[in-house]
């Protein structure tokens, strides 16, 4: 679960235990853990907790990254996952693939799914 795993990084980059970050949360060490391994669901009240401790961003925490692109000195800014850009990553060492994917993304999608059914 994507917010487990953002939870315990950002726990982590805050140099916090669980048992410390359940302290300030008022929650047990087993409800952090459970949070991060994904057994349990923090409460709202809880996750807007977690976003001010950890210092973090709810689309952080969701599972998006607000990124900026530079491109002649424009930028835009978009949503993007970092397992998104992980995926894009792999894509691009397959020059002939990821050019199919530029021109066609729709097409080239559709194929690989029929391929991947077989």
């Amino acid at each position: 679960m994507i917010i487990g795993e953002r939870i315990k990084e950002a726990r982590k980059n805050m140099n916090l235990t669980q048992k410390e970050l359940g302290d300030i949360l008022g929650v047990s060490k087993v409800s952090i853990c459970g949070y991060e391994n994904g057994t349990r669901i923090p409460t709202l009240e809880n996750f807007i907790q977690l976003l001010e401790v950890l210092e973090v961003k709810p689309d952080y925490l969701l599972g998006r990254e607000t990124s900026v692109i530079c491109e002649d000195e424009e930028e835009y800014n978009v949503y993007i996952a970092k397992e998104d850009l992980s995926i894009i990553s792999e894509f691009k060492k397959y020059t002939d693939l990821y050019n199919r994917l530029i021109a066609d993304h729709k097409r080239t999608v559709e194929l690989i799914a029929r391929r991947m059914k077989k």
